[in-house]
């Protein structure tokens, strides 16, 4: 039997890739660190494979200009990094208001304001909940590695356009530099919705930007629950491992997921019985997973790249919500800028037994 070929990709640039496979018909973008090699590898890609690529003057620019291809029923995309992301949230509120599917990819740096050009997962609370004003939440992807980076933004456009919802790719510093062997996917047919702007004004116009008033607000808060309840039910998705019998759960995503692995393994093989949940999927929060770790849990720790905990605010709400009956205490490892060490992990894992850190919920 042939083995697939795997060649060694940087992530931004296996990410550009993966998205003109996946379908991507339409870039536009700003350059910000360290996100910028997917941008650059599409600005020669898209036009090779017969799509438009676009250098806007800004973050607000492109995101606009990405409103405009998706209305038009296009696979449109667009990436960048805390700061651009800012700057894109009005667009995405008025995408939501559209109901038009797009795919943006977040290559997180650390810090707020300008931040730094370290890694990090500063931005989860944001790019989880809704960042511009209304009601509204992207399907947010969180991959572990180079390979989960091409599967997941294959796939988040065929996802993007089923729901009607913008979805997100929560990349990360490092996960952008770094190389990894990957095996990429053929290339899709691309086919276009039938509720796109034909240029007519006669087809999608109505159905793309209703008059809002009060009267339809309350007739589309049914379907608009309703679409948000059967993106939660439909797209939970997590990697247990050893949570069956675990004592102690430990939480994470991204890059710090992988250092956990090693972990759990450490921690087993001295007799501790540790176990990992790892969402792949943030928004919706993997809530099931929960459900199915050992009843008799006497903790949860989330690990995170950030200062003052973000993702242990789900994590918190997972276990009251799938262990009602007991108070399971939930902790948080701030490891701040990049990714932390195996022994930082295991550290802190003695720490909870120890009583030196208290929990945070």
């Amino acid at each position: 039997m042939q083995m697939a070929k795997k060649i060694m990709m940087k992530g931004n640039v296996a990410a550009a890739e993966a998205a003109i496979r996946g379908g991507a018909e339409f870039f536009a973008g700003y350059p910000i660190t360290p996100s910028t090699e997917t941008l650059e590898t599409l600005s020669f890609r898209m036009p090779e494979e017969g799509r438009v690529f676009i250098q806007a003057e800004n973050e607000i620019a492109s995101i606009n200009m990405v409103l405009g291809a998706a209305a038009c029923g296009a696979r449109a995309f667009t990436t960048s990094s805390g700061p651009g992301m800012a700057l894109k949230q009005e667009g995405f509120s008025y995408a939501a208001r559209m109901e038009l599917p797009y795919v943006v990819m977040n290559v997180q740096r650390w810090g707020v304001g300008l931040g730094m050009l370290d890694s990090g997962q500063v931005d989860y609370l944001r790019d989880t909940r809704a960042g511009g004003n209304g009601d509204y939440r992207h399907i947010v992807y969180a991959p572990d590695s180079v390979q989960e980076l091409v599967d997941d933004l294959y796939e988040a456009f065929d996802v993007s356009q089923k729901y009607r919802m913008g979805v997100l790719i929560l990349s990360e510093g490092y996960l952008g530099q770094m190389m990894e062997a990957v095996e990429l996917p053929p290339f899709k047919e691309i086919r276009r919705p039938d509720w796109g702007l034909d240029g007519t004004g006669e087809v999608g116009l109505k159905q793309l930007c209703p008059t809002y008033n009060m009267a339809l607000a309350h007739e589309l808060l049914p379907v608009r629950q309703e679409r948000i309840n059967r993106v939660c039910r439909e797209m939970q998705r997590w990697e247990s491992v050893e949570t069956e019998d675990a004592d102690y759960v430990l939480v994470a995503f991204g890059l710090p997921a992988r250092v956990c692995v090693d972990a759990v393994r450490r921690l087993r093989e001295e007799g501790c019985k540790v176990g990992l949940i790892r969402p792949k999927l943030v928004f919706p929060f993997p809530y099931d997973a929960f459900h199915r770790v050992n009843p008799n849990v006497r903790g949860f720790i989330s690990v995170e790249t950030n200062d003052l905990g973000q993702m242990v605010q789900d994590v918190a709400l997972a276990a009251k919500r799938e262990l009602p009956q007991r108070n399971v205490p939930v902790y948080c490892y701030t490891h701040s800028a990049g990714v932390p060490r195996v022994q930082d992990v295991v550290r802190y894992y003695r720490s909870v037994l120890d009583g030196a850190v208290k929990e945070v919920y």
